[in-house]
């Protein structure tokens, strides 16, 4: 039997930009073993969704055929369940991550697994839930996995820096960092000063003043982990900064950040460049949603769009000077 038909926003190509954005209609999807139809509320924009398009993981199949529906963040309500679907039923309000390689979300109807979707409770928005997939999952798996920070306020002291604090990853990371037993320190534009301060950093940086060009603490601090949020930093900038066994986690790691992180293995370095790469668990985007319906975290929203006007949001991530995440509607 047909299905019926849905608006969607796809590019056929690598490259293209806001002119391979296409609105179109195609059929609502089937489900397979262990998926659910989503009915869009919210989705959210990432770098990596321009990165895609550029054909930046083309090497890695990513994504698997075109025409293809970018963004993976998602939010909305469960139209339907395939077999084997235990979890959820039909009525519910969930948060998900569908995936680079299949992605989906700028569409009316989304297929997502189950073992990657969560309850959102009525406390969260479906905007405020749609950011959190990569981006605050990125800044948890950082600050937990590769920093060893204990978001429940024990463990050690930890002066952290975070670059970029105000954009999608850094304004999580901030939040969830003060969560547990540490001084942050947090480098933004000047527009985000305060933005960044309310969100409980100790002290924020202006980059482009000549102390954040350098990173250094205005209080002298020497930081033990930095969470590496932006681009364009060479390890030399980074070195005098750090305490003795000092990490800089970089979240958007180069062939360069890789050769130096190889070198510093070999000479056995107390100081070392760490590369992050996310792998999404869902008990971490439990988590989140947890925090966020408690207050202990928020979504920084820069700005909505109707999936009507998907090309603005397109631009604005393009930009790469959002103050939080971008969002598009249903």
């Amino acid at each position: 039997m047909a299905r019926k038909l849905m608006n969607a926003v796809q590019y056929d190509s690598y490259g293209g930009g806001l002119a391979g954005l296409k609105h179109v209609e195609i059929p609502v999807p089937a489900l397979k073993k262990g998926e659910i139809l989503i009915k869009m509320e919210a989705a959210s924009l990432n770098p990596v969704d321009l990165g895609i398009q550029k054909g930046l993981m083309r090497p890695i199949f990513i994504p698997r055929k075109f025409p293809f529906t970018p963004a993976t963040d998602i939010a909305g309500e469960v139209a339907e369940v395939g077999t084997g679907v235990r979890k959820f039923k039909v009525g519910d309000k969930v948060v998900s991550y569908l995936g680079l390689s299949s992605g989906g979300g700028l569409a009316e109807f989304a297929v997502a697994n189950e073992t990657m979707t969560v309850p959102r409770p009525p406390e969260v928005s479906a905007a405020e839930a749609a950011g959190l997939p990569i981006a605050a999952l990125t800044a948890h798996l950082a600050l937990t996995q590769s920093a060893g920070v204990k978001l429940d306020g024990t463990g050690p002291k930890k002066n952290i820096l975070i670059t970029a604090a105000s954009g999608g990853v850094g304004h999580y990371a901030v939040q969830l960092a003060k969560l547990g037993n540490t001084h942050v320190t947090a480098t933004c534009g000047a527009r985000n000063l305060n933005f960044v301060k309310g969100l409980g950093a100790d002290e924020v940086i202006d980059y482009k003043t000549p102390e954040g060009q350098a990173l250094k603490s205005p209080s002298g601090k020497k930081y033990d982990v930095v969470v590496h949020c932006a681009r364009d930093f060479p390890w030399s900038t980074f070195e005098p900064s750090l305490s003795t066994n000092g990490k800089v986690i970089d979240l958007t790691p180069s062939p360069s950040t890789i050769m130096t992180f190889v070198v510093q293995k070999l000479t056995f370095s107390k100081k070392q460049l760490v590369p992050l790469y996310l792998l999404p668990k869902v008990e971490n985007l439990e988590y989140v949603v947890k925090l966020v319906k408690e207050g202990k975290l928020k979504t920084g929203i820069d700005s909505k769009y109707p999936v009507s006007k998907a090309e603005e949001a397109w631009a604005k991530i393009m930009d790469g000077h959002a103050t939080g995440k971008i969002v598009v509607e249903f």
